[in-house]
């Protein structure tokens, strides 16, 4: 398997914990992440049993390469600490919590799912994403490998009128992938809620790549094709990944910091980028090989 910065996370399909019909049909998705979800997408009086339902498909397997994360409720809920403790004894991929507005928020949810577990984190309140650089160091502190941006969470939160262009967002998306990258997280735009408009989910999806999103969390699976082909990286890029790759590997220019390569200036910044871009393009033909 990749390590984190170069493994695909160009789709992160939402799957109620609930419904098994439909943890099961995951396993044959093409989606790069499945998400079991025991928060939004579950009513109340349903959560022990999704809880359950999650962590025995957990046990069970069956994923393939997917990456298999438990989406626990909240702290403050009367399901948080359960769900977190159930997640972390079933050893899912990573667990996410939602709505993290402060450091002491993602040092509460260590504690509660122990050592081991690797944390994901919803990024979907006006609290962080004024506190995004302190929520950046945080993570990087308590072994969190991903955010998520709750879009929906922070319309409701700002009662803005989001349009196609997402105008009212795109400070706080810009700002929270600039926080991610600074503290070498991977970080997933929020989910696109018209299921059939999938023409408005491709131009949401490349202004999210746009951006600088590794990829887009999801509510359905007819949204996994547009979301990993826009992801993607580009055939032309990964190319000229390659030749910069080619050549800072030539003998000659195993010193050089400055390179001219087919009439481009190219530094040894570019090359940790090029370096990237390859590995995820070649964990994408592996999946697919899979």
């Amino acid at each position: 398997m990749p390590d984190s910065a170069a493994r695909p996370r160009r789709s992160a399909l939402y799957l109620p914990g609930s419904n098994a019909r439909a943890i099961e049909k995951a396993r044959t998705l093409p989606c790069d992440v499945v998400i079991l979800d025991l928060e939004d997408s579950v009513a109340p009086e349903a959560k022990t049993a999704a809880r359950a339902l999650a962590c025995e498909a957990v046990r069970l397997g069956g994923f393939g390469p997917r990456e298999l994360v438990i989406r626990a409720n909240g702290l403050d809920t009367p399901w948080g600490a359960d769900d977190l403790a159930a997640a972390a004894e079933a050893g899912p991929d990573a667990v996410l919590v939602p709505k993290m507005a402060a450091p002491g928020d993602l040092s509460a949810c260590r504690k509660a799912a122990g050592p081991d577990v690797t944390l994901w984190a919803m990024i979907e309140t006006a609290k962080a994403v004024f506190a995004l650089d302190a929520l950046g160091a945080a993570s990087r502190a308590e072994g969190v490998g991903c955010w998520v941006i709750g879009t929906n969470d922070l319309i409701k939160e700002m009662r803005c009128r989001s349009g196609a262009d997402r105008g009212p967002l795109q400070a706080a998306l810009s700002l929270a992938v600039l926080a991610a990258r600074a503290h070498g997280l991977a970080i997933l735009d929020g989910v696109y809620n018209d299921i059939p408009d999938l023409a408005g989910l491709e131009a949401e999806c490349r202004q999210g790549a746009d951006l600088g999103f590794d990829g887009k969390s999801l509510i359905h699976p007819t949204h996994l094709d547009v979301a990993n082909r826009v992801f993607a990286p580009e055939a032309q890029a990964v190319a000229w990944a390659r030749t910069v790759a080619a050549a800072f590997d030539s003998p000659e220019n195993s010193q050089k910091g400055v390179l001219k390569v087919e009439g481009r200036m190219v530094e040894r910044l570019h090359l940790a980028e090029a370096r990237r871009l390859i590995a995820v393009a070649e964990a994408i033909d592996g999946l697919g090989a899979g």
